[in-house]
C-alpha cells in the first residue's frame, strides 16, 4: 500500500507526488507516458500576469516550477513595468524538451517516489472513503490517500476542421475512458471543457525583415528565491506581427467547416484565451489582431504561434497564416485543434481539494475547470500537501485569498460556478498590493516549513531577509539627509529647494524619488543601508511598503473583516432547509456549495447579504 497515489504526471501530478513524497510518504506517480512527465502541451511558457505571482508562491511553499523554468527558460521579461508593483508579472519562455527533461530528471532523483507507466480507469472505496485506484489489467492498487490530476485527458477528443479525433492532450496520446464514468457513478457532477492550441510553425520559413524582434530583459529576475538572479546562458528573442483584414476574410471562408461554430464542439472555451475565429466574431471591426512567434527551444526550428488558437481545417489554417506580414512563405509543422475533455464541477471539493463525496480522494487541475500551466500546479501542490497532512493525522494548510493567490484561486473555484475554463488575473484579487511577487518568500516560506517541504536553511534566510527589509525600514525613519544632499533630487524634479534637514522615510514617500536615488545622493544612507543589506529585491519590498503604506494598511483592514467572517464555521451537510428567512436562490446556493464558514458563504454568488445575516443568526453567531 502506497501513502498517496497520483494519477497523472502533468504539471499538478508532478508538484502532488513531489509535495507528499518530500514530506517523506511513500508515493505513486503513475502516467500513460512517462516521457510526457510535465509537458507543455501548449504555450511553451512559464508566468505572466497573476501567474508569474502564482510560479513564485509555489516555490515559496516549496514546489519545483519556478526552479525549473530558471534552469530551462530561453529568454525572461517582466511584465507591466509601467504600472504599479502589485501588476509586475515575471513571465519566461521555456525550452520545451528541456523542461520535461528537468522535471523528469527531479521525480526520478526523489527516493520516496516510485513510477509507474499505466492509466488509472477507476477509483476504489469502502463507504465514503478512497481506498486506492484500478488499472485495465483490472489490477488494483491501495493507498491511502489519491490525487487525481487528469489534465484533459478523460473522454479527450480532438478537432481540426470537421474531422475529430479521440487524444488525450495532443493527437498522438490517447484519453482516458472509464474514470468518469466511474466518478459519477459514485454521485459526481461532469461537464464538459474545451481548450485550444495554435499551429507550430517552421522557424526558418519567416521573414524576419517584416517582423518585430522582441527581446529579453538585460537585467534578469528569475522565479525561484533560491535560483541565482543572474541568467547566464543567451536568451532568445521572440518576434511580434499582426492578422489582417485579408487574414480576416480567409478565416471567414473556413467558418462553415469550424467545429466551433457548426456545433460539433459542445464543451465551452476560455473566455480569456479565444480562438482566432471567436476573436473575429466577437470583434468585427478590429482590423488586426497581434501574433507573437515564440521558439519552442535551443535546439528547434518549432516555433509557436502565439494569438493564432484555431480547430479551423488544416488548409484554411495555413492560408491564413501566410496572409500574415512575415509568415508569406510559412511552412506548418503541425495544426492547431481544439480539444474537449471531461471535468468535475468544482463546488464538489473542499477547500483542501480534498472531494465533499468521498474522503481521502483529491482532485488538482483541469479536472477542476481551471487552465493554465501555473494553476494547475498550485493545485497540485496544495493537494499533495493536505493529502500528505492527512495521513500524518495533521491538520491541513489553508490559505486564505489575503495569504496568496493560490488562496484566492481555491476560493473561487469552490464559491463561484465554474462553467468555463478558469484563468487567474491580478484582477481577481482584491488584495493583489499585498500579493505581490516580490514578497511571496517572506508571505509563504513559513507556511511550507511548518509543513515540512521547506529545509531549516531556506528558512532562516528568510527571516533574515524579513529582518533586514524591518532593519532598512527603521533606518529610513531615524535617518536624515542634509539639505545639500535633498536639494540634489529635488533638482531633477523641480521641487522647492529645502534649507533644513529631511527625513529619509519623508523624502521617500515623494512621487519619483527612489530609494536607490536616495542612496546616491547620502554616502553615509548608502554605507548603513549596505550594512544592513544589498539586496536590490530587499531594497525594492521596503521601498514599495512606505510609498504604498496607506493602501496596505487599508488592505489590512478588510482582510481583519474578513478574516472574522472565515472564522465561523458551517457543520459539514447543514440542512439549509432548517433555515427560515432564507432567499430561495441563497437556499437552493448553499445546499449546492456546501460551504465551509460563513466568509465562503459570503462569496458564493446569489447569496444574499440578508442571507449571511440570516445564517449567522441560526448558527448562533
Amino acid at each position: 500500500m502506497y501513502d498517496i497515489i497520483v494519477a497523472g504526471a502533468g504539471h499538478a501530478g508532478c508538484e502532488a507526488a513531489l509535495a507528499s513524497a518530500r514530506m517523506g510518504l511513500s508515493t505513486l506517480l503513475i502516467s500513460s507516458d512517462l516521457t510526457a512527465v510535465a509537458r507543455m502541451s501548449c504555450n511553451p511558457a512559464i508566468g505572466g500576469v497573476a501567474k508569474g505571482q502564482i510560479t513564485r508562491e509555489i516555490d515559496a511553499l516549496g514546489g519545483e516550477m519556478a526552479k525549473a523554468i530558471d534552469a530551462t527558460g530561453i529568454q525572461f521579461r517582466m511584465l507591466n513595468r509601467s504600472k504599479g508593483p502589485a501588476m509586475h508579472s515575471p513571465r519566461a519562455q521555456a525550452d520545451r524538451t528541456l523542461y520535461t527533461l528537468y522535471m523528469r530528471r527531479v521525480i526520478e532523483e526523489e527516493r520516496n517516489i516510485d513510477l509507474l507507466q499505466d492509466t488509472v480507469i477507476g477509483i476504489q472505496w469502502s463507504g465514503r472513503t478512497c481506498i486506492g485506484i484500478t488499472l485495465p489489467s483490472g489490477r488494483i492498487i491501495d493507498g491511502k490517500a489519491t490525487i487525481l490530476t487528469c489534465g484533459t485527458f478523460l473522454n479527450g477528443l480532438i478537432h481540426i476542421g470537421m474531422n475529430h479525433y479521440p487524444g488525450g492532450r495532443t493527437i498522438a496520446e490517447p484519453p482516458v475512458y472509464g474514470l468518469t464514468e466511474n466518478l459519477v457513478g459514485y454521485g459526481f457532477k461532469a461537464g464538459r471543457l474545451k481548450t485550444g492550441t495554435p499551429a507550430r510553425i517552421d522557424a526558418r520559413s519567416i521573414d524576419y525583415e517584416e517582423v518585430e524582434e522582441q527581446y529579453g530583459d538585460s537585467e534578469t529576475i528569475t522565479f525561484s528565491f533560491q535560483t541565482n538572479p543572474v541568467i547566464n546562458r543567451k536568451q532568445i528573442s521572440c518576434f511580434v506581427t499582426k492578422t489582417t483584414t485579408r487574414t480576416h476574410e480567409i478565416l471567414k471562408t473556413g467558418f462553415d467547416r469550424s467545429p466551433l461554430f457548426s456545433g460539433k464542439v459542445q464543451g465551452i472555451g476560455p473566455r480569456y484565451c479565444p480562438s482566432i475565429e471567436d476573436k473575429i466574431c466577437r470583434f468585427p471591426d478590429k482590423q488586426s489582431h497581434h501574433i507573437f512567434l515564440e521558439p519552442e527551444g535551443f535546439d528547434t526550428n518549432e516555433m509557436y504561434v502565439n494569438g493564432f488558437s484555431t480547430s479551423l481545417p488544416e488548409d484554411i489554417q495555413l492560408e491564413g497564416l501566410r496572409s500574415i506580414p512575415g509568415l508569406q512563405k510559412v511552412k506548418m509543422i503541425r495544426p492547431g485543434y481544439a480539444i474537449e475533455y471531461d471535468y468535475f464541477f468544482p463546488h464538489q471539493i473542499k477547500s483542501t481539494l480534498e472531494t465533499k463525496l468521498l474522503d481521502n480522494l483529491y482532485f488538482a487541475g483541469q479536472i477542476n475547470g481551471t487552465s493554465g500551466y501555473e494553476e494547475a500546479a498550485a493545485q497540485g501542490l496544495m493537494a499533495g500537501i493536505n493529502a500528505a497532512l492527512k495521513v500524518k493525522n495533521q491538520l491541513p494548510l489553508l490559505l486564505k485569498r489575503s495569504d496568496a493567490y493560490i488562496g484566492v484561486l481555491i476560493d473561487d473555484l469552490i464559491t463561484k460556478d465554474t462553467n468555463e475554463p478558469y484563468r487567474m488575473f491580478t484582477s481577481s484579487a482584491e488584495h493583489r498590493l499585498m500579493l505581490r511577487h516580490d514578497n511571496a518568500d517572506t508571505r509563504l516560506t513559513h507556511f511550507g516549513y511548518h509543513a515540512g517541504l521547506v529545509k531549516q536553511s531556506i528558512m532562516d534566510k528568510c527571516q533574515d531577509k524579513i529582518a533586514n527589509i524591518e532593519a532598512l525600514k527603521q533606518l529610513l525613519i531615524t535617518t536624515k539627509l542634509q539639505p545639500n544632499e535633498s536639494n540634489l533630487l529635488f533638482r531633477q524634479f523641480d521641487y522647492p529647494m529645502v534649507t533644513t534637514p529631511q527625513n529619509a522615510i519623508t523624502l521617500l514617500k515623494r512621487p519619483r524619488i527612489h530609494f536607490q536615488m536616495l542612496l546616491e545622493a547620502s554616502p553615509l544612507l548608502k554605507e548603513l543601508a549596505e550594512s544592513i543589506s544589498t539586496d536590490m529585491l530587499a531594497y525594492e519590498q521596503v521601498e514599495i511598503d512606505i510609498k504604498y503604506e496607506g493602501y496596505l494598511k487599508r488592505d489590512v483592514m478588510m482582510t481583519e473583516k474578513i478574516q472574522r467572517l472565515d472564522a465561523h464555521q458551517i457543520p459539514a451537510n447543514y440542512n439549509y432547509h432548517n433555515v427560515s428567512g432564507l432567499s430561495n436562490e441563497g437556499r437552493e446556493k448553499l445546499k449546492k456549495h456546501q460551504p465551509e464558514t460563513i466568509g465562503q458563504a459570503s462569496r458564493i454568488l446569489g447569496v444574499s447579504p440578508s442571507d449571511v445575516s440570516v445564517l449567522m443568526i441560526h448558527l448562533g453567531r
